[in-house]
């Protein structure tokens, strides 16, 4: 008798989109999704017990921190650029020093 094969398919986090929406779209919504959802290093403590509690709000499991950030990670691009323009030092005079 021969052996079946597995008669479902995993689809990970896009399991409940099905085949709406167009290949594109759910690739993006599972990059997204699976960014989210990892453990994330907590900014005061350093332990990777971030998890989100809702839309920009992210929480430490271990220390109890909460702090806001982007919507789907805790830290994002701008955040970081806008965090450096905070302390006074200027985005051109970085790259001048870093091609020093």
């Amino acid at each position: 008798m021969k052996a079946l094969g597995k008669r479902t398919k995993k689809v990970g986090p896009a399991r409940g989109l099905g085949p709406r929406y167009g290949a594109t779209v759910r690739k993006r919504y599972v990059k997204v999704i699976t960014e989210m959802k990892k453990p994330h290093k907590c900014p005061q403590c350093g332990f990777r017990k971030v998890k989100r509690e809702s839309v920009g709000v992210w929480k430490c499991r271990k220390c109890g921190y909460t702090f806001t950030g982007g919507a789907y990670t805790p830290v994002t691009k701008l955040g970081i650029v806008s965090k450096r323009s905070a302390k006074g030092v200027s985005v051109e005079e970085l790259e001048i020093e870093e091609t020093t």
